[in-house]
């Protein structure tokens, strides 16, 4: 059960309900409970967030790649929430239940263009100090630009914000679950 008591959506007034009705937008009416509690606790964060991801759908990057780089960076956190909102996402991309299954147990896909991606954020995630030459070397000889780098960036930045709140708050997961 989640830590932080959050009220219910509907009752929401405010900046918060403002947040919430952006949220619906985006969802088609739902509001996840990582979006009810940033959004009830911080309103303003949420909105930083969500125009962050809109920044991001944009950087130039495809969907399939922003969500192999979300589900990798939550399996490797530990974000048992967000490991099962971007395992669904990812299936929702395209990705095959078989690429997202690995991908969520930050395995090889077969695929070398996206192996390449896990191969480097993985690097990122799990090496400390300056990435290795050898490593953008690496994914930049695999096809992604220096501007995809940064989106590439920035999708590992967003996704440690929520996976690291959920992690605190043990928000209850709504999404269907991970085997």
């Amino acid at each position: 059960m989640s830590r932080m008591i959050i009220p219910a959506v509907d009752t929401a007034a405010g900046a918060t309900a403002e947040v919430y009705s952006q949220v619906r937008k985006m969802t088609g009416g739902q509001v996840p409970n990582l979006f009810a509690a940033v959004g009830h606790l911080a309103p303003n964060v949420l909105m930083a967030y969500l125009a962050a991801e809109t920044a991001l759908a944009s950087a130039g990057l495809g969907k399939k790649d922003l969500e192999t780089i979300k589900l990798l960076v939550s399996a490797q956190t530990g974000c048992d929430y967000c490991v099962a909102a971007h395992t669904m996402l990812a299936t929702m991309t395209g990705l095959s239940p078989e690429a997202t299954r690995a991908i969520g147990h930050m395995a090889p896909t077969g695929d070398i263009k996206r192996d390449a991606l896990i191969t480097f954020v993985l690097r990122v995630m799990r090496e400390s100090g300056t990435v290795p030459a050898d490593a953008v070397a690496d994914i930049r000889a695999a096809g992604y630009s220096d501007a995809q780098l940064v989106a590439i960036s920035l999708a590992i930045s967003l996704t440690m914000f929520t996976n690291t709140f959920n992690r605190i708050n043990d928000t209850d997961v709504d999404f269907p679950a991970v085997d």
